[in-house]
């Protein structure tokens, strides 16, 4: 199963908001919202919240990428979000994710016994380019020996 139809299986709003990867790797993901106009906001661009989502998903899509090998020891989940909108998005949308850590950094703090963070930038684009929303998203590995 790859990523992106693991994702689609188990994260239900994948699946709502039809995302599309059409790129999953440890050094990028890319995500695709289809044009859908049920997620519409009042001027006709796909809604803030399926945006956020895309870009949220593109970042999961390379933590798996990256970290995947590591889940039997550390659960990943995202602690914080901040996405500004930069321009107005019409038509569907693709989601560029990339690590900000080198992700040996990150497994050699987890090896340390300690509870990594890293970044995730996205860059959220229209069909023409034009970056139309940016987010960063930090992950954390949580030991599964360290609960909540």
């Amino acid at each position: 199963m790859s990523i992106g139809e693991m994702l689609a299986a188990t994260v239900p709003m994948a699946r709502t908001l039809k995302l599309e990867f059409l790129e999953t790797s440890a050094e990028r993901a890319v995500v695709s919202l289809p044009d859908q106009a049920q997620y519409h906001n009042h001027v006709g661009g796909p809604h803030a919240g399926a945006m956020f989502t895309l870009g949220e998903s593109a970042s999961g899509a390379i933590v798996l990428a990256a970290f995947g090998d590591q889940f039997s020891r550390a659960v990943p989940l995202a602690v914080g979000a901040e996405i500004a909108y930069k321009k107005l998005a019409m038509g569907a949308v693709t989601a560029t994710a990339t690590l900000g850590r080198p992700a040996a950094e990150v497994v050699a703090e987890l090896d340390a016994g300690r509870r990594p963070e890293f970044p995730v930038s996205v860059a959220i684009r229209r069909a023409d380019g034009a970056v139309t929303g940016e987010m960063t998203i930090r992950w954390t590995l949580r030991p599964v020996d360290q609960g909540e």
